[in-house]
């Protein structure tokens, strides 16, 4: 090289566009270890931004309202399992509403707790989507902690109510697993979430514990229908995680977040989030051979068989958003029909 002359600079790889869709393979190739193509200059920083004041609707927008069918539609299907197994004009309205609201603090609680420690560990720095309370730097960390806490309080205070209000007391042992499965989701050294093993614990908790506990604290019993309808609820609760996750496959790879569908991929994910949505409706067609208005299950397709077809296809976050809430409202839909179809 002659003295004074400049070394050429490389030049800077272009990014293939494919890499603009969060979730598919190519995209994850083409942006790099920055796991995006917004990160031109290498990964953000890990750690909580500045913090702004959050409003309510930021605190609203936490909570992930989204995400709440998951604990309403196992506890609908949970009350009309307990009304077959203990027989006309038997019912225990104080017990199935206790049910609710353990359910529905416990997710409040799990979303706030997610934020919390995705946004601490740096994870929330390479999402795509809205900014999360703790990683977007709208809420401190400490305080988005204490909201997680306070409703995970109130699931336990519901929960220990229901607990004297039967006497049955070994459930108290499985709450403290649901809370326990609650924290350590992203929470901890080695969350399970970050391992992909979130729907395993999600398909136990939001399908088989979340149904089958809710039949047995109205009867004190576990019966076919409170499990097979468990076990239904959790495959939906899954395909939810599987899409949501799906989305995020190249923010995750580039955090470190080994969910499944990172482990799997983009393609083989869509296939499992078609296969954990429709087998409910396997189950739904055998429960129509005892209970006929189980065939009104069948009108859910309306929202899953869309919510597949849009999976498969997607070629942007925006249409797995759609997705996502789809198979939401599917999840609601299935519990509320099926539990109708065994109550009446």
């Amino acid at each position: 090289m002659a003295q004074g002359a400049r070394p050429s600079r490389p030049k800077q790889q272009r990014l293939n566009p494919a890499a603009k869709l969060a979730g598919t393979d190519a995209g994850a190739k083409a942006s790099g270890k920055s796991g995006h193509p917004a990160f031109k200059n290498g990964p953000p920083r890990k750690g909580p931004a500045k913090i702004k004041p959050a409003t309510a609707a930021d605190w609203v927008s936490g909570a992930r309202l989204r995400t709440l069918p998951l604990a309403i539609a196992p506890v609908l299907l949970g009350t009309g399992a307990a009304i077959v197994a203990s027989g006309p004009g038997v019912y225990h309205p104080v017990r199935a509403l206790l049910a609710l609201a353990a359910a529905l603090f416990l997710q409040v609680g799990v979303n706030y707790a997610n934020d919390y420690s995705d946004g601490i560990r740096g994870t929330d720095a390479f999402r795509v989507g809205p900014a999360r309370l703790t990683g977007g730097g709208v809420a401190n960390p400490r305080t988005v902690l204490r909201v997680a806490l306070v409703f995970f309080g109130l699931a336990t205070v519901a929960g220990l109510t229901l607990v004297i209000l039967t006497q049955y007391w070994w459930l108290l042992l499985v709450g403290v697993l649901a809370l326990a499965a609650a924290w350590f989701y992203t929470g901890g050294k080695k969350p399970y979430g970050y391992l992909g093993l979130g729907e395993v614990f999600v398909f136990v908790f939001f399908g088989l514990v979340a149904t089958a506990g809710t039949t047995y604290v109205q009867v004190g019993e576990f019966t076919t229908e409170s499990v097979l309808g468990g076990v239904a609820i959790g495959l939906i609760s899954c395909a939810v995680l599987m899409v949501n996750n799906l989305r995020d496959i190249v923010p995750d790879k580039a955090a470190g977040k080994r969910t499944l569908a990172v482990r799997i991929g983009s393609t083989a994910s869509r296939v499992v989030f078609c296969v954990f949505l429709l087998l409910p409706f396997v189950i739904a067609g055998a429960f129509s051979l005892v209970y006929p208005l189980a065939i009104f299950t069948f009108f859910v397709l309306l929202l899953a068989l869309p919510a597949c077809l849009i999976t498969i296809t997607a070629t942007s976050a925006k249409e797995l958003i759609l997705a996502l809430k789809l198979t939401s409202l599917a999840a609601l839909a299935y519990g509320l029909l099926l539990g109708i179809a065994f109550a009446f």
